[in-house]
């Protein structure tokens, strides 16, 4: 049996929520964005109307009122196509009589973030209960199943990242129409923002990062309240999110409309590593020899743009590569209903997976921080870059920010 509790509202403060999002895994299952309730899946449960359960909160017209329209049981059969439709007062109830045939039970927490237990979760919580209340039950893990089961994504699930895709391509176009020397962080944010929803965007798939001059150097900074003045970079790392699936962007542009020599030769080293390593992105490879090979390009380029010499990496300590220094983290990862979906850095790739690319320098000393970032499609052959045709050649670049 497989047993599932919807995300819960997370309280901000005082008598206010956060934005409500629906756990992954539940909405992969069901399709149901709003806070439901319980999913049971039970194929070989003796009785035949409890093969498989949902669960969602009786109408309350009160609230109803207040917070406006509820879920009925109608709607959630249209949905999920699960028949079976039940109240959140019934479950305590229904699960006590299946588990009276299950042996074993697959539950879901959260696996893919290090865990610290001051940090206990709804999920944590939900399985801690339901381990205490029926102690002889035979426990497995369900994510193991469900990592498999996303990794690659149905027809369905690649259009939906494609309308994200566009819809992040069409702000950064508007946004190299307003950003120039003076203007802020926070104004190049609320250009996103503006532009995601004129174009009926869900949301943002993660805390952008717009960061300017210095800020270029911090991996996942994401103030984005300082001046943006003339002369620096403009690192910015941004997604939309399209039916609770997420784009992942990255590009790196001039505040003043032009590039310095040096900022360019930086930019272009990036830009060839990031077109000849999309080239490995093919079924049987893997994100560890991914990661190894890119890393290995960008050494060669470090070693051109002078940050270290030849020789210099042939003495290099094994356990401390020089190139660690200007490249900190990892170039890919799968994408999905997650900006970080689940996926296994030692698992071959697959026709169907996606997976963003993202070769990056940074040079403290000279604030500079360059990122270059689309995402791809795993075919038979060579991947397609669903983010073709946003801008990204330094010319190309340049030219849009001049005209305006």
């Amino acid at each position: 049996m497989v047993l599932m509790r919807s995300a819960l509202p997370v309280q901000r403060n005082g008598d206010q929520y956060y934005p409500f999002r629906q756990e992954s895994n539940f909405f992969w299952l069901t399709g149901l964005a709003h806070d439901t309730g319980y999913l049971l899946l039970y194929p070989d449960c003796p009785n035949p109307a409890m093969k498989e359960l949902l669960f969602i909160p009786p109408y309350d017209p009160v609230k109803a009122t207040w917070e406006g329209h509820m879920l009925t049981r109608e709607e959630a059969r249209a949905i999920t196509g699960i028949e079976k439709v039940h109240h959140t007062g019934e479950f305590e109830m229904m699960l006590h009589e299946c588990m009276a045939y299950a042996e074993g039970v697959y539950l879901l927490s959260n696996e893919y973030t290090k865990f610290r237990p001051e940090d206990e979760t709804q999920d944590i919580r939900f399985v801690n209960h339901i381990r205490k209340t029926y102690p002889l039950q035979r426990y497995e893990r369900l994510y193991p199943l469900l990592l498999q089961l996303r990794n690659v994504k149905l027809p369905q699930e690649q259009e939906l990242i494609r309308q994200a895709c566009r819809i992040t391509g069409q702000a950064f176009n508007d946004l190299l129409q307003t950003v120039k020397p003076g203007s802020s962080e926070a104004i190049a944010e609320m250009t996103i923002r503006n532009s995601f929803a004129s174009q009926g965007c869900d949301a943002m798939g993660y805390a952008p990062i717009v960061a300017g001059g210095s800020n270029t150097c911090t991996l996942h900074y994401n103030d984005n309240n300082c001046r943006l003045n003339e002369g620096d970079l403009l690192l910015l790392d941004f997604g939309a999110e399209y039916g609770n699936y997420s784009a992942d962007l990255s590009r790196t542009i001039p505040v003043s409309g032009r590039f310095s020599p040096r900022q360019r030769q930086c930019y272009e080293a990036v830009l060839r590593v990031f077109k000849e390593g999309k080239k490995l992105f093919r079924p049987g490879q893997t994100i560890d020899e991914i990661n190894r090979r890119v890393w290995a390009m960008m050494e060669t380029e470090m070693i051109g743009l002078g940050l270290f010499t030849k020789n210099e990496v042939l003495a290099q300590p094994a356990d401390a590569p020089l190139f660690r220094k200007y490249l900190m983290h990892g170039v890919t990862h799968h994408l999905g209903l997650d900006v970080h979906d689940p996926g296994l850095r030692h698992k071959p790739l697959e026709p169907g997976m996606v997976l963003t690319f993202e070769p990056g320098l940074y040079i403290r000393e000279e604030n500079i921080g360059i990122r270059i970032e689309n995402d791809l499609l795993i075919t038979d052959d060579e991947p397609i870059d669903l983010m073709h045709g946003i801008p990204i050649e330094p010319n190309e670049i340049e030219a849009i920010m001049q005209q305006h």
